[in-house]
């Protein structure tokens, strides 16, 4: 399947394609978006490139995904902006379900902070260098991870204390 890409969109998969030959594994388009997928250890570097050279400034966006599969089952999507050239740029990296970890961009988009927080609350992907990983949304101690396809719908009951149903008349 042949691309048909923008030409600012076209210079960014050249520049990666050039630059990072063995760490590109696809890229590729649907319902009008550009998706690159990566080389989990190439998170980093090629985030650095994105924003330094091809001015991709403005990090919307991550997101986690659990693709319920025995191998990369967790992907992490990074929506990356160029201001400059109006383009946007989907980032895909995978990780593993035992342990998964990747590189927190937080020192390339500071902004990352938050979203980061959140993949690691819901997914439990864990973000190497990330200067605050925490829960963003649930209690330190609780034990899963509720985005995981695992995950009861119903919950855990027990697993977190609910506030009542009554309201407080005082």
């Amino acid at each position: 399947m042949s691309l048909k890409l923008t030409e600012p969109l076209q210079r960014t998969v050249d520049s990666l394609t050039e630059n990072f030959t063995d760490k590109i594994i696809e890229v590729y388009q649907s319902s009008g978006d550009t998706f690159i997928r990566i080389e989990t250890g190439s998170l980093k570097e090629i985030c650095t490139h994105l924003k330094n050279e091809l001015h991709y400034v403005y990090l919307s966006d991550i997101f986690g995904i659990d693709r319920y599969t025995s191998d990369e089952r967790f992907e992490v999507v990074y929506n990356l902006l160029s201001l400059r050239d109006r383009t946007r740029i989907f980032l895909k990296v995978r990780c593993e379900e035992e342990n998964p970890e990747l590189d927190s961009v937080t020192e390339i988009w500071p902004a990352a902070s938050w979203n980061e927080r959140e993949v690691y609350d819901m997914f439990g992907v864990r973000f190497n260098n990330h200067p605050d990983l925490r829960r963003i949304f649930l209690p330190e101690d609780f034990e899963y991870f509720p985005l995981r396809k695992e995950f009861p719908l119903l919950g855990i009951p027990g697993s977190i204390e609910l506030p009542g149903t009554t309201p407080n008349t005082d």
